[in-house]
């Protein structure tokens, strides 16, 4: 696959009736990189509802931009689907931990965004940086709106 995934069927990420089906890709230093991504993510989510996928490629595109802007290379994307539930992992190479912010008219909407739109979020402190993650629910029952 073009895209630097390595999932075991390249086309489809696991059901929630198959065992932990991983991918992931490098995500370079450019905001361009965004829509990349967002694209990605939607080709190996083919079997979810728009609503979905929706929430899913807006949680995405907030912790890989914030990433971006505020953390240091390299980054790269992991995508996991596991029974029900696909959990986003943005590991970046700084130690500073991911604050939210109260929103206002300079932002700070972005992890309020992802608190809201995800069943729970957080970060994992690691050797040579951070992991932030997000994890969203696939069934309408544990969406929270």
């Amino acid at each position: 696959m073009s895209l630097d995934a390595r999932p075991a069927d390249p086309g489809v990420l696991a059901d929630e009736n198959e065992s932990v089906e991983t991918v992931e890709t490098t995500v370079k230093a450019d905001l361009k990189e965004l829509a990349r991504v967002r694209g990605w993510a939607r080709a190996l989510l083919p079997d979810l509802t728009a609503e979905l996928l929706t929430d899913i490629v807006m949680v995405l595109d907030e912790l890989v931009s914030n990433a971006l802007r505020h953390a240091k290379p390299p980054i790269r994307v992991r995508l996991r689907r596991d029974r029900g539930t696909l959990r986003i992992e943005i590991d970046d190479s700084s130690p500073v931990a991911a604050i939210p912010k109260s929103p206002s008219l300079k932002g700070g909407r972005g992890m309020w965004i992802v608190e809201k739109t995800s069943a729970a979020w957080g970060q994992l402190r690691r050797p040579g940086g951070k992991t932030v993650w997000a994890e969203l629910a696939l069934t309408r029952a544990g969406h929270r709106s």
